[in-house]
């Protein structure tokens, strides 16, 4: 059975009360604009977990919301009261955001039937779909997370990466920023990419409806932007969360053999030992 990374608002409300489906509501405040709060005190899908990505993390590392150690991630899903076997869908508070990160996650957790919402709570709402205040708290269940190392790439892989001819990096962040035009929104990082990089913003996946592009849509989008879906595929952005848009896309496209850079420029941009390159792909 073919697996498909999106589902319908139509689809999630006829599961909405289903006992193996869990609603994840994905929380991280965009980093232009820090002092964000989230709805979901006000406002969530009912029976919907907070998942906040500032917090499960590694905290250990001085780099924003790297990917949390397995047993730390099955500890917070524990809690959360998310467990093997269920069906999970998560959606944030833009439509494309943070969602997609977190449902990365899972998948490098080893979780196979992960979803994101198509349109978020942005499209929810407009179609004037229930919504609740209430706080949830499910009965704790095991959770066993099983770290997929091939999909997380870190700097000595990207460093390789950079100077390979034919490898392909795939950076999620704008035109302006990719060229090193517009100034980072983080302080102390240089402008610019990575050697070898392509750009492909991720906004350009998304439709004006808020909801992502279809299949139809994004294949010559990727192969636009100079990208081969059969061969490697590394994903970059400015944090490693909208990097996982880009993959959420080549997974819709069926590609395979991909990997998102944890650190992105976060980590590439600070360093001293790192190239920067400026101007267009």
């Amino acid at each position: 059975m073919t697996y498909h990374p999106l589902v319908s608002t139509d689809w999630l409300a006829d599961h909405l009360n289903a006992p193996d489906v869990v609603v994840v509501n994905a929380w991280m405040p965009p980093v232009t604009t820090p002092d964000a709060k989230p709805v979901y005190p006000d406002s969530h899908i009912p029976g919907a977990v907070f998942f906040d990505v500032n917090e499960i993390c590694d905290k250990n590392s001085d780099l924003p919301h790297m990917l949390p150690a397995p047993h730390v991630f099955s500890s917070a899903m524990r809690k959360l009261g998310i467990g093997d076997g269920q069906t999970i869908v998560v959606y944030d508070d833009f439509g494309f955001y943070s969602a997609a990160r977190v449902w990365w996650t899972f998948r490098t957790f080893g979780v196979e039937n992960v979803h994101v919402l198509d349109g978020g709570m942005p499209k929810w709402t407009a179609e004037d779909r229930p919504v609740d205040d209430n706080p949830v708290r499910r009965p704790e269940r095991h959770f066993t997370a099983r770290l997929n190392n091939s999909a997380v790439a870190n700097l000595a892989a990207v460093k390789a990466l950079s100077n390979a001819p034919g490898a392909q990096l795939l950076d999620a962040r704008s035109a302006a920023r990719f060229a090193g035009d517009a100034a980072e929104p983080r302080a102390g990082l240089r402008s610019g990419h990575m050697p070898n990089a392509k750009n492909l913003p991720f906004t350009d996946l998304i439709s004006e409806a808020g909801t992502f592009k279809t299949r139809e849509e994004l294949k010559p989008i990727y192969e636009a932007a100079g990208v081969d879906l059969s061969k490697p595929i590394t994903t970059t952005c400015g944090s490693g969360v909208t990097a996982a848009i880009l993959t959420l896309g080549l997974t819709v496209l069926e590609a395979r053999d991909l990997s998102l850079y944890d650190g992105s420029w976060s980590e590439w941009g600070a360093r001293d030992d790192t190239e920067v390159v400026t101007g267009p792909a």
